[in-house]
C-alpha cells in the first residue's frame, strides 16, 4: 500500500512539474528588423496574441533589430534552439536551396496578388523542406514592392555600371553583375550607415526599408520598378512547438494565421506611408524610366532561367504552378 501511495504521488508530482513547464514556456523570438517596422509590430502583436489565447502558457520575447542574432545567424540559430523562433528574409538563403529565393526573381511576381499566388504554391514545398531541417514556418509576410534607391539620377541600367550597389541576397548580388555594379553586403541595421559613409550608393528595395533608415538624409531618388515583393517568413523549432500542449498548439496556429492576413494589409498600407516619409523627407519618388524598366526585365529574365537551371524539376513545377 505504502508503494502505491508513493508511485500515486510522484506521478502526480510528474504531473505537476509537466504543467508548470507549460504554464512557463517562455520563447526567445530574433527578428533583424527595427521595432517599429510594420513586420516587427506585426510579430509583437503575434506574441501578444499568442499570450492572450494560451492563458499565459506561452510568452515570447521579441528581439528586434538584430539585438539576439544577426539577419544570416538566424535560420541556424533557430534549426539549433538558441532561439525557439524567428524571422527570415527567404531570399537570403537562395544558396543553401534554390526555393528559398522564388520571391527575389525580378518580375516574376510584382504585386501583391502575384506574390499570393507565388507563397500559395511555394509554402508547400518550403514546408517540407524545413519539416526535414527540424523547423516549421508560421506565417509569412511580403515587403512593399522594391525599387532603386540611387544617390544620381538614373535613365537606363548603363548608368548602375561600376556603382557601389548593396547586396543582401544572392539575387540582390547578381543583379548588381549583371548591370555591372559592385556589390557590396550591407545588413539592414546596417543600411543607414552605409550610405551615410559611402560604402553603397544604390540598392534595390522597398520603401519600408528607406523609410526606416532615414534614407532621404542620404539619397535623393527612389525609382518605382515593383521588381519583386520579397518575403519574411516567421520559423518555429519543431521540438519546442511540439513542447507545448495542444490547446497552446492551436492558439499559435490561429495567431499565426491571423498574423499572415494583418500582415499583408499592413504591407499594403506602409507601402504607401513609407513613400510618403521619403518624399517628406526631400526624396524623389519617381516613376521607373522606360529603358531602365527594359533592362531591369532583361536581368529578370536572365535570373528566372539560371534559377530554373538550379532549381530543377522542382523549381520548373512550382514556376508552372504559379503561371497557371
Amino acid at each position: 500500500m505504502k508503494r502505491r501511495a508513493f508511485q500515486l504521488s510522484m506521478a502526480a508530482a510528474a504531473l505537476a512539474l509537466s504543467t508548470s513547464a507549460y504554464a512557463q514556456a517562455k520563447w526567445d523570438l530574433a527578428t533583424a528588423y527595427p521595432a517599429t517596422n510594420f513586420h516587427t509590430v506585426n510579430i509583437s502583436q503575434f506574441a501578444a496574441d499568442v499570450d492572450k489565447a494560451s492563458g499565459g502558457k506561452l510568452k515570447m520575447t521579441v528581439h528586434a533589430n538584430a539585438a539576439l542574432f544577426k539577419a544570416p545567424e538566424i535560420k541556424r540559430a533557430v534549426q539549433g534552439g538558441q532561439a525557439q523562433a524567428g524571422e527570415i528574409l527567404l531570399v537570403n538563403y537562395q544558396n543553401e536551396w534554390q526555393v528559398f529565393g522564388a520571391d527575389g526573381l525580378p518580375f516574376l511576381a510584382d504585386s501583391y496578388d502575384e506574390a499570393a499566388k507565388l507563397w500559395k504554391v511555394q509554402r508547400p514545398v518550403l514546408e517540407k523542406k524545413l519539416a526535414e531541417q527540424g523547423m516549421m514556418v508560421l506565417f509569412a509576410v511580403p515587403w512593399p514592392p522594391q525599387g532603386v534607391y540611387s544617390k544620381k539620377p538614373l535613365n537606363s541600367a548603363a548608368d548602375l555600371k561600376g556603382i557601389k550597389w548593396r547586396a543582401y541576397s544572392p539575387a540582390t548580388a547578381r543583379i548588381a553583375e549583371l548591370v555591372g555594379a559592385q556589390p557590396v553586403t550591407v545588413q539592414a541595421a546596417e543600411v543607414s550607415q552605409a550610405f551615410a559613409t559611402g560604402v553603397t550608393e544604390s540598392m534595390m528595395s522597398s520603401g519600408s526599408t528607406g523609410a526606416d533608415a532615414k534614407l532621404y538624409e542620404h539619397v535623393k531618388y527612389w525609382y518605382d520598378t515593383q521588381a519583386w515583393l520579397p518575403k519574411n517568413a516567421l520559423l518555429v523549432n519543431k521540438k519546442a512547438f511540439d513542447a507545448l500542449d495542444k490547446p497552446t498548439q492551436d492558439a499559435v496556429l490561429k495567431a499565426a494565421a491571423d498574423a499572415e492576413t494583418r500582415g499583408w494589409a499592413e504591407s499594403k498600407k506602409a507601402n504607401g506611408e513609407s513613400l510618403d516619409k521619403l518624399k517628406a523627407g526631400g526624396m524623389q519618388i519617381l516613376p521607373a524610366p522606360a529603358q531602365l524598366k527594359t533592362d531591369m526585365k532583361q536581368v529578370g529574365d536572365t535570373m528566372l532561367k539560371e534559377w530554373l537551371a538550379k532549381a530543377g524539376p522542382e523549381g520548373q513545377a512550382m514556376v508552372d504552378a504559379f503561371r497557371k
